[in-house]
Protein backbone atom coordinates (compact mmCIF):
# COMPACT_ATOMS: atom_id res chain seq x y z
CA UNK A 1 0.00 0.00 0.00
CA UNK A 2 2.74 2.04 0.45
CA UNK A 3 3.91 1.88 -2.80
CA UNK A 4 0.31 2.95 -4.48
CA UNK A 5 0.49 6.02 -2.11
CA UNK A 6 4.32 6.76 -3.27
CA UNK A 7 3.04 6.73 -7.19
CA UNK A 8 -0.20 8.27 -6.27
CA UNK A 9 1.95 11.73 -4.94
CA UNK A 10 3.94 11.14 -7.75
CA UNK A 11 1.29 11.00 -10.12
CA UNK A 12 -0.38 14.15 -8.10
CA UNK A 13 2.64 16.15 -8.31
CA UNK A 14 3.13 15.81 -11.81
CA UNK A 15 -0.63 16.82 -12.50
CA UNK A 16 0.17 19.47 -10.70
CA UNK A 17 3.10 20.62 -12.68
CA UNK A 18 1.15 20.55 -15.75
CA UNK A 19 -1.26 22.77 -14.36
CA UNK A 20 1.13 24.88 -13.30
CA UNK A 21 3.10 24.92 -16.52
CA UNK A 22 -0.41 25.21 -18.56
CA UNK A 23 -1.48 28.08 -16.09
CA UNK A 24 1.22 30.10 -17.15
CA UNK A 25 1.14 29.56 -20.86
CA UNK A 26 -2.52 30.82 -20.78
CA UNK A 27 -1.32 33.89 -19.01
CA UNK A 28 1.25 34.62 -21.00
CA UNK A 29 -0.62 34.27 -24.66
CA UNK A 30 -3.61 36.64 -22.49
CA UNK A 31 -0.74 39.23 -21.63
CA UNK A 32 0.53 39.26 -25.13
CA UNK A 33 -2.80 39.28 -27.10
CA UNK A 34 -3.94 42.30 -24.78
CA UNK A 35 -0.66 43.96 -24.89
CA UNK A 36 -0.55 43.80 -29.03
CA UNK A 37 -2.98 46.69 -30.16
CA UNK A 38 -1.16 48.84 -27.39
CA UNK A 39 2.24 48.17 -29.49
CA UNK A 40 0.73 48.24 -32.77
CA UNK A 41 -0.89 52.01 -32.36
CA UNK A 42 2.70 53.01 -32.31
CA UNK A 43 3.19 52.25 -35.96
CA UNK A 44 3.31 55.00 -38.24
CA UNK A 45 -0.09 55.65 -39.98
CA UNK A 46 -1.07 55.30 -43.59
CA UNK A 47 -0.16 59.15 -44.78
CA UNK A 48 2.81 59.31 -42.59
CA UNK A 49 3.55 56.09 -44.57
CA UNK A 50 2.75 57.97 -47.90
CA UNK A 51 5.15 60.45 -47.62
CA UNK A 52 7.89 58.30 -46.27
CA UNK A 53 9.35 57.96 -50.15
CA UNK A 54 8.62 59.28 -53.49
CA UNK A 55 9.16 57.96 -57.16
CA UNK A 56 10.27 60.62 -59.40
CA UNK A 57 10.25 60.39 -63.18
CA UNK A 58 13.70 62.00 -64.48
CA UNK A 59 12.97 60.92 -67.98
CA UNK A 60 10.62 64.74 -68.18
CA UNK A 61 13.71 66.86 -66.88
CA UNK A 62 15.76 68.27 -70.03
CA UNK A 63 19.15 68.36 -69.48
CA UNK A 64 20.69 72.04 -67.51
CA UNK A 65 16.73 72.37 -65.77
CA UNK A 66 16.51 71.80 -62.46
CA UNK A 67 12.83 70.38 -60.72
CA UNK A 68 11.43 70.66 -57.56
CA UNK A 69 9.60 67.83 -55.93
CA UNK A 70 7.90 67.79 -52.13
CA UNK A 71 9.30 64.91 -50.11
CA UNK A 72 8.41 64.63 -46.26
CA UNK A 73 7.22 68.68 -46.73
CA UNK A 74 10.23 69.68 -47.84
CA UNK A 75 11.33 71.23 -51.18
CA UNK A 76 13.50 68.27 -53.04
CA UNK A 77 16.01 70.08 -56.06
CA UNK A 78 16.55 67.85 -58.80
CA UNK A 79 19.10 68.87 -61.56
CA UNK A 80 19.96 67.56 -64.73
CA UNK A 81 23.50 68.74 -65.12
CA UNK A 82 25.30 69.29 -68.65
CA UNK A 83 28.63 67.97 -69.08
CA UNK A 84 29.93 71.34 -68.83
CA UNK A 85 28.29 71.93 -65.54
CA UNK A 86 29.74 68.43 -64.36
CA UNK A 87 33.21 69.41 -65.07
CA UNK A 88 32.70 73.14 -63.48
CA UNK A 89 31.84 71.71 -60.14
CA UNK A 90 34.48 69.08 -60.22
CA UNK A 91 36.97 71.87 -61.13
CA UNK A 92 34.95 73.48 -57.40
CA UNK A 93 36.61 70.48 -55.60
CA UNK A 94 40.03 72.19 -54.33
CA UNK A 95 38.36 75.39 -53.70
CA UNK A 96 38.37 76.83 -50.45
CA UNK A 97 34.95 75.63 -48.73
CA UNK A 98 33.14 76.53 -45.92
CA UNK A 99 32.15 72.68 -45.80
CA UNK A 100 34.44 70.97 -47.87
CA UNK A 101 33.36 67.95 -49.62
CA UNK A 102 33.73 66.98 -53.61
CA UNK A 103 31.04 66.47 -55.91
CA UNK A 104 31.77 63.08 -56.77
CA UNK A 105 30.45 62.39 -52.08
CA UNK A 106 27.47 64.62 -53.25
CA UNK A 107 25.91 62.50 -56.26
CA UNK A 108 25.33 59.38 -57.25
CA UNK A 109 25.61 59.61 -61.12
CA UNK A 110 27.72 62.69 -62.30
CA UNK A 111 24.33 64.33 -64.11
CA UNK A 112 22.18 64.19 -61.25
CA UNK A 113 22.34 66.51 -58.38
CA UNK A 114 19.56 66.10 -55.83
CA UNK A 115 19.48 67.88 -52.66
CA UNK A 116 17.20 69.18 -50.06
CA UNK A 117 16.36 72.87 -51.14
CA UNK A 118 16.64 74.21 -47.37
CA UNK A 119 19.22 76.87 -46.56
CA UNK A 120 21.37 75.47 -43.86
CA UNK A 121 21.28 79.12 -42.25
CA UNK A 122 17.77 79.83 -41.43
CA UNK A 123 15.62 77.02 -43.56
CA UNK A 124 14.72 79.42 -46.61
CA UNK A 125 14.29 77.87 -50.02
CA UNK A 126 17.37 78.89 -52.02
CA UNK A 127 16.88 79.78 -55.73
CA UNK A 128 18.10 78.56 -59.10
CA UNK A 129 20.29 81.27 -60.79
CA UNK A 130 21.55 79.46 -63.85
CA UNK A 131 22.27 82.03 -66.18
CA UNK A 132 21.31 84.73 -64.72
CA UNK A 133 24.69 85.13 -62.64
CA UNK A 134 27.28 82.90 -61.18
CA UNK A 135 25.89 79.20 -61.64
CA UNK A 136 24.41 77.62 -58.41
CA UNK A 137 21.63 78.74 -55.99
CA UNK A 138 20.98 81.64 -54.21
CA UNK A 139 19.53 82.10 -50.32
CA UNK A 140 17.84 85.77 -50.97
CA UNK A 141 16.99 86.01 -47.22
CA UNK A 142 20.59 86.38 -46.01
CA UNK A 143 22.61 86.48 -49.09
CA UNK A 144 23.70 82.59 -49.42
CA UNK A 145 25.53 81.04 -52.63
CA UNK A 146 25.53 77.60 -53.70
CA UNK A 147 27.64 76.10 -56.35
CA UNK A 148 26.72 74.12 -58.86
CA UNK A 149 27.07 70.73 -56.46
CA UNK A 150 24.99 72.56 -53.58
CA UNK A 151 28.29 73.64 -51.76
CA UNK A 152 28.18 76.47 -49.80
CA UNK A 153 30.29 79.32 -51.32
CA UNK A 154 29.57 82.55 -49.74
CA UNK A 155 27.17 83.90 -47.29
CA UNK A 156 25.91 83.20 -43.60
CA UNK A 157 24.79 79.42 -44.07
CA UNK A 158 27.44 77.21 -42.53
CA UNK A 159 26.83 73.76 -44.13
CA UNK A 160 26.22 72.48 -47.41
CA UNK A 161 22.63 71.93 -48.90
CA UNK A 162 21.90 68.26 -47.48
CA UNK A 163 21.61 65.26 -49.78
CA UNK A 164 18.72 62.95 -49.03
CA UNK A 165 18.66 59.02 -49.11
CA UNK A 166 17.85 58.09 -52.96
CA UNK A 167 18.45 55.22 -54.80
CA UNK A 168 17.90 55.06 -58.73
CA UNK A 169 15.54 52.34 -59.90
CA UNK A 170 16.26 52.22 -63.08
CA UNK A 171 17.61 54.47 -65.62
CA UNK A 172 14.54 56.70 -65.43
CA UNK A 173 13.29 56.65 -62.10
CA UNK A 174 14.33 57.66 -58.60
CA UNK A 175 13.43 57.03 -55.33
CA UNK A 176 13.77 59.13 -52.61
CA UNK A 177 13.75 57.98 -49.15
Amino acid sequence: MATIDHNEQEGEVTRRNFLYVASGAVSVTGAALAAWPLIDQMNPAADVLALASTEVDLSAIPVGQTVKVLWRGKPVFIRHRSAEEIAKAEADDNADLKDPATDESRVQKPEWLIMVGVCTHLGCVPLDVHGTGPDGWFCPCHGSHYDLSGRIRKGPAPLNLPIPEYVFLNDTTVKIG
